[in-house]
């Protein structure tokens, strides 16, 4: 239909007595801004006596400067058209085949019902029709990846040495000479590092420093996006070397979500200098997609392994007592009835498949999702010790939380500290990145229902795994329902042991279980995985029993106790026990948090010396 009369801007003309669509002409006014003007057609139907009345009734109508009137679904795709990026839903009318009718039955459908639409609306929506905005919420969670870096970086300061320096137990430069002399040029390929420069002790712990500067300069909104690639770069050259130590989910999550910081980040040098530009929505949502195969893996891994302690809803009966670093509140949990352990199993499984889903819902249900969320990783932290793999999940849980969420004095703070910025990714970057990393990020969530996959996409991402764009996750496939612990003790004659104790995993039968996280200690957490085990499938135990031998004073001081303070010893044996909480009358008669039994040799006598 077209009409006579010429009007200066695209008007979308609706029923001002609907509150249905009073609040969604609210939230299309908020999109496109003045480039389209909203008048209801009870104030300015006269003006339009070529349209029917019954029409305005219907439908809303759009009247364009060229006369020309669009009714129904098609209105409202061609006045979203009108704000920028928002054209793809008239796209999709004009040129896919059966959604026009297909969207033209729904507008039906929902103008019919218009009263259970509103109710639906505000249910999931809220009674706010303001466009969500996440400024405040990622200027969190910039600052909280900031922190996350800092303590990830500083975590690792302090143990460097005697993991991976040159007297440590898995020396950078020994492992970086041996892929030299076995691999070509397709070395920086497979093991992407800056330590090929130099690996010496001095350049590690420069590295580490850098490390700690560079999260200090982010958290202070310095050159943000600049220092998350220095950030991701750095801890994936110390994931490269520093082996068997870095192999967990964390360091994977932590560069997977770095990466992604990187294109969310605004681009602006110095904070007050410039203006505001908001996080671009294709990488919100890879992080929120990233968050939804975090916590949908973890509990489909239970599901899918076929566990009985999973299958019969015991797996708690056993988790807080043979987790790899238990605290002492874990003790506690562990004593509970296990009618209650088998609920919160329930509960456990209800936040990792259903929670999830609620990210992609509208507003309020996102919200809800996020809350469960939330909870399950508050409890895991008041449990458990698990590093910095909780604050992660709680930092990509904040980018769900939009800024009306947040106290306004709060926002009010924030935009007087940060700046306003129009530097940001050009858009075909930021699509192609969104495009490549979700493509690959199919690969191993398709993986664990064992689907067909595209063989080049398979290919592609095994040929970038070193660099960790792309990760797997999923804790506990198998619940582990014993705890074996490794005693390693030095002896100068071979009759007298005495034993080596470590900073926080079980030992001393007296000790409280401690809190540590968010570092993480890393060679007692490599110690929990060599009980599980035997000693031949972990060559970096005997590495460290030789360091031990030597009297490293490297990799003495990530130990507790050295009994053996003025020289080494000329023996070493390491000897396995299954450790047991104890129950609450043994605690209180004898002070002891743990009880054991001795399994057998884990390692025979070893020496440096011949007898």
């Amino acid at each position: 239909m077209t009409m006579s009369r010429r009007i200066e801007k695209p008007l979308l003309i609706y029923d001002g007595d609907c509150g249905f669509c009073r609040y969604w002409i609210e939230r299309w006014h908020s999109v496109t801004g003045d480039s389209v003007v909203y008048e209801p057609f009870q104030k300015v139907a006269d003006q339009f006596p070529d349209i029917p009345a019954e029409r305005f009734q219907k439908s809303v109508q759009l009247v364009t400067p060229e006369g020309k009137v669009y009714s129904g679904a098609e209105a409202v795709f061609r006045t979203l058209a009108f704000a920028p990026g928002k054209g793809k839903g008239l796209s999709l009318y004009q040129h896919f085949p059966g959604f026009a009718p297909v969207s033209e039955g729904c507008y039906r459908v929902i103008a019919a019902n218009r009263p259970a639409f509103s109710f639906l609306t505000r249910l999931f929506f809220g009674t706010s029709a303001e466009r969500p905005s996440y400024f405040f919420s990622r200027w969190i969670f910039l600052r909280f990846f900031g922190v996350i870096y800092l303590v990830a970086f500083a975590s690792l300061g302090v143990q460097l040495k005697g993991l991976i320096g040159a007297h440590g137990i898995l020396p950078a430069q020994e492992f970086l000479h041996s892929v030299r002399q076995s691999i070509g040029l397709e070395r920086y390929l497979f093991f992407p590092t800056i330590f090929w420069v130099n690996a010496s002790d001095a350049f590690l712990q420069a590295a580490c420093g850098a490390g700690i500067l560079f999260s200090l300069l982010l958290i202070f909104d310095i050159a943000p996006a600049f220092f998350l690639f220095l950030l991701w770069a750095g801890y994936l050259s110390f994931t490269t070397v520093c082996q068997d130590f870095f192999y967990f989910q964390w360091d994977a999550l932590l560069l997977e979500a770095g990466f992604l910081a990187i294109f969310l980040a605004p681009l602006h040098l110095f904070p007050k200098k410039s203006s505001k530009s908001p996080p671009s929505p294709l990488v919100l949502a890879l992080l929120w997609w990233l968050l939804f195969r975090l916590m949908f893996s973890s509990g489909m891994v239970k599901l899918l392994s076929g566990d009985p302690a999973w299958r019969h809803l015991t797996a708690l009966n056993y988790h807080y007592e043979t987790q790899p670093i238990p605290p002492w509140t874990a003790w506690y949990m562990h004593h509970l009835p296990e009618a209650f352990q088998k609920f919160s199993v329930l509960v456990m499984f209800a936040v990792e498949l259903a929670a999830p889903f609620c990210i992609f819902l509208p507003r309020r249900m996102r919200l809800a999702g996020c809350a469960a969320l939330i909870f399950l990783q508050f409890l895991i932290l008041a449990t458990g010790n698990y590093c910095f793999f909780n604050w992660l999940a709680l930092a990509l849980c904040l980018l769900l939380l939009d800024d009306s969420v947040w106290p306004l004095r709060w926002r009010k703070k924030a935009s007087s500290l940060s700046p306003l910025s129009t530097r940001r990714w050009p858009p075909g970057v930021i699509l192609c990145v969104a495009a490549f990393l979700f493509i690959l990020s199919t690969v191993p969530l398709l993986g664990l229902s064992r689907m067909p996959q595209p063989r080049p996409v398979v290919a592609l991402y095994r040929s970038l795994s070193s660099f960790h764009l792309v990760g797997s996750y999923g804790l506990f496939a198998v619940m582990t329902t014993q705890r074996p612990e490794i005693i390693l003790e030095g002896s100068d004659d071979g009759i007298r042991w005495l034993p080596y104790e470590f900073q926080y995993k079980a030992g001393d039968l007296k000790r409280r279980p401690p809190f540590v996280a968010p570092h993480q200690p890393r060679l007692d957490w490599q110690m929990w995985f060599a009980a599980l085990g035997d000693a031949r499938e972990n060559p970096w135990f005997f590495n460290f029993c030789i360091r031990i031998l030597q009297g490293s004073p490297d990799v003495l001081a990530l130990l507790e106790k050295n009994p053996f303070p003025d020289h080494p010893p000329r023996y070493l044996r390491a000897t396995r026990y299954n450790y047991h909480f104890t129950d609450s009358q043994t605690r209180k008669r004898d002070g002891t948090w743990w009880q054991r039994e001795e399994e057998g040799v884990y390692c025979p006598v070893l020496s440096l010396r011949k007898p």
